[in-house]
This record gives structure tokens, C-alpha cells and sequence, in this order.
């Protein structure tokens, strides 16, 4: 059997792994397994685009050729339906059989459907894949009224994608805030008056248990009764990993695949990154951390030495008329200083917070122009200056990190 290399799943882990095998191995055969029938693409663009023209080039990971550079043969829009483990041998749809040296799994999460009654109606979608923006942009045009269940990131931007398109839309989500993760409370206030500014309601502390109507949804209900008007609803509550496949095999499996720091399975040559791996408990549902993870599966496919270590959360949104981005810690019981600068009619925000003279995270509103600065100084743990933080403010310190 030649050195092959198999890779279930074509998201920015697998992508991330391949550079990082081709650094050291030129020489293994990989084989990528997409059960897309497009080349990986970046599926965080899916909803910040999702009445832009529907070109899947532009949203390439890579272009074709670099596949071809790389010497990766593709199985694209086929899916893997067993894993082997005793024979080291992936099975495919068509009746393909790939063995293997090493198998990388990387076929990622799905969202995860709640627990309504309805949830299976026409009308009702969740975006995860390019098909699902297809699918939502085929039949948009007569809808009046949406329905957004959760309030994070990638409901709000398809919120704003339809409220764009002149669409009433209703956001329901289940906790007290908008993007509790990524803000504190006073960036969530803002964000939530601007969304509220742009016509759309919003529903805090609002649990849907049902979708009505015969076939395709016509409404929605509260946990309290509420009757929710809407003939489109679309989804976002969280992700749930792509286990299924490997039920039957030896791998150990929680939440995800368990993987060490390595990125190694509890089977030897086996390795997971990204969205389908669990690390200490934890599945990371982050894009950034699919990257890193990715990488350091790859470096461990080649033979080297490589350790991951937590990747440091990032967002970047531009949803109703605001350029909002997060980083690191944004817990202010966690910082030894914050240091905070707000316009009086909510325009910018701008929240640094520091402990042990470095910064550890950032919540900006506003001109991102300085965004770039800050996420180098808290993903390379920098030291500050030499400033005084019980006096200083946010433009002060913004000045010195630019000297």
C-alpha cells in the first residue's frame, strides 16, 4: 500500500492540514474526501453574502489548481459511508475503498436542530452549506415575514441580509442579550438598538416550542403562548458534530471525536481537527480554532512534533450599520484594568482590557482602523508600554501600541 493519507471532510481543517503535511511530506498520497460538489470554500461568508451574487469561486479556501500543485486527489460530492479501522479503509458512496497510512477526520459539525415541534416544515432552513443559501434565495422572493431563532452571529447577519431586501424580521433568542459571548453588556445594548433602529423586533429571553401550520410554516409560538407571525424561519442555535460515521468503530467519542493536544485519537494514526474534534471536554466551533487545529494535525500526520494550545476567539461582524469586532477575554473579573470609550450616540465603543501589562481582549465598535494593531498585540502576548492604565485612556494606549 502506498503512504496514502485520507481526509474525510473539506473545511479549512482539512485545508490547514494539507499545507502543513505538504511542508514536510511531498511524497504521501492525499486523498480529500468533500461531500460538497465544490471545493472547500469559506462557509463563515455564507451568511455575510447571502444576496450578493451566488458565485462559489469567490468564496474558494484555495483555487483548483493549488489541489492540483499539491498533488491532493479529490473526491468531491462523495461521502464517506465506513470507516475501518482494523483494515485501515475508508468506504465511499459510490463503492470506492481508500486505505490508508494515516486518516485525518475533519468532517466537521452540523447545526443543531432544536427541539420544536414543526422544526421539519417547508419554509424552515438553517445555513450551513452553500445549498442551503441556494435554497433560501429560490424561494425568498414572496416571503413576507422571518423568523430568526438565536440571536448570534450568523442569525444577526442573515437578520440584516433580510431586513436589507425590505422583509419583516423577528429575532427570538433564548438568553437575556444579543451575542453575550463576544460583548458585554453594554456593547450588546448597542448592538441591540441599532438592530432595533433598522425595524427588526427582538425577542430576549424567548424559547419557540412550536411552528405552525399544515405544511409549510406560517407561524411561530412561545414557550408563553406568544403567537409569532412569520411565513420563513431560519435557525442558529449551536452546532452538533458529525459523529455519526464512526459510532461503529473503536474511536473514542463524547461530544466529538476525543483528541489529545496532538490532535491524536485514541487509535494510532487516526488524527481530528476542527469542528468534529473534542479537546478537554470541549468542541471549539470557532473557525480560528478549525485553522490551528488543522495544522497541528497536519504537522502531526508529517512526523513532527507539534502541540496545540488554545486558539484565542476572534469576531468580526458588519450587520446594521456597524462594524462590531471581539477578541480574547471580555470578562472584566478576569482583567486587572479595563479601559473604556463610548460616543454619546452609541457610533463607537471601544473596550480594552488588560491584566499582566498585556492586553488579553477587546470589544470595538466602530472604526475598525485599529483592529489589526490590537489583535497582533493579544495573539503574540505582547507587553504594553509603559502606561499608566488608572489614567489612561483607550486613544492613549492606541497611540503608544503605534509608536
Amino acid at each position: 500500500m502506498k503512504n496514502n493519507i485520507v481526509i474525510i471532510g473539506g473545511g479549512i481543517a482539512a485545508v490547514n492540514a494539507i499545507k502543513a503535511i505538504r511542508e514536510l511530506d511531498q511524497a504521501s498520497e492525499i486523498h480529500l474526501i468533500q461531500n460538497e460538489h465544490y471545493y472547500p470554500y469559506y462557509r463563515i461568508r455564507l451568511t455575510k453574502s447571502l444576496f450578493e451574487p451566488l458565485k462559489i469561486d469567490k468564496l474558494l479556501i484555495q483555487k483548483q489548481d493549488w489541489y492540483e500543485q499539491n498533488k491532493v486527489h479529490l473526491y468531491l460530492g462523495r461521502e464517506a459511508v465506513a470507516v475501518d479501522t482494523a483494515k485501515n479503509k475508508v468506504s465511499l458512496d459510490n463503492g470506492t475503498e481508500l486505505e490508508y497510512v494515516k486518516l485525518l477526520l475533519a468532517n466537521g459539525a452540523g447545526n443543531a436542530t432544536p427541539k420544536i415541534d414543526g422544526i421539519e416544515k417547508s419554509n424552515v432552513y438553517s445555513i450551513r452549506k452553500f445549498s442551503d443559501i441556494e435554497a433560501i434565495r429560490a424561494n425568498v422572493d414572496d416571503k413576507r415575514v422571518i423568523l430568526c431563532i438565536g440571536g448570534g452571529i450568523q442569525n444577526l447577519e442573515a437578520a440584516w441580509a433580510m431586513c436589507s431586501q425590505g422583509k419583516n424580521v423577528t429575532i427570538a433568542e433564548f438568553q437575556d442579550r444579543l451575542m453575550p459571548r463576544q460583548l458585554d453588556a453594554k456593547a450588546s445594548e448597542i448592538l441591540q438598538n441599532a438592530v432595533k433602529r433598522n425595524n427588526v423586533q427582538i425577542l430576549l429571553n424567548t424559547a419557540i416550542t412550536k411552528i405552525t401550520g399544515s405544511k409549510e410554516a406560517n407561524g411561530a409560538v412561545t414557550k408563553n403562548g406568544r403567537l409569532i407571525e412569520c411565513d420563513m424561519v431560519i435557525y442558529s442555535v449551536g452546532i452538533r458534530s458529525n459523529t455519526a460515521l464512526y459510532e461503529n468503530t473503536p474511536l473514542e467519542i463524547n461530544r466529538g471525536v476525543i483528541v489529545n493536544h496532538h490532535m491524536k485519537t485514541s487509535l494510532d494514526h487516526v488524527y481530528a481537527a476542527g469542528d468534529i474534534a473534542e479537546l478537554d471536554g470541549r468542541v471549539g466551533g470557532l473557525w480560528s480554532i478549525a485553522m490551528e487545529q488543522g495544522k497541528i494535525a497536519g504537522y502531526s500526520i508529517a512526523g513532527k512534533e507539534a502541540s496545540y494550545s488554545a486558539a484565542i476567539p476572534v469576531t468580526n461582524m458588519n450587520a446594521f450599520n456597524l462594524s462590531i469586532f471581539s477578541i480574547g477575554e471580555i470578562d472584566e473579573n478576569n482583567a486587572a484594568h479595563t479601559l473604556v470609550e463610548e460616543s454619546p450616540d452609541d457610533s463607537t465603543y471601544r473596550r480594552i482590557f488588560i491584566k499582566d501589562n498585556r492586553i488579553v481582549g477587546a470589544i470595538i465598535i466602530g472604526n475598525p482602523r485599529n483592529n489589526m494593531l490590537i489583535k497582533k498585540y493579544v495573539e503574540n502576548k505582547l507587553s504594553l508600554p509603559d502606561i499608566d492604565f488608572t489614567k489612561a485612556m483607550v486613544e492613549d494606549l492606541i497611540q503608544a501600541l503605534n509608536k
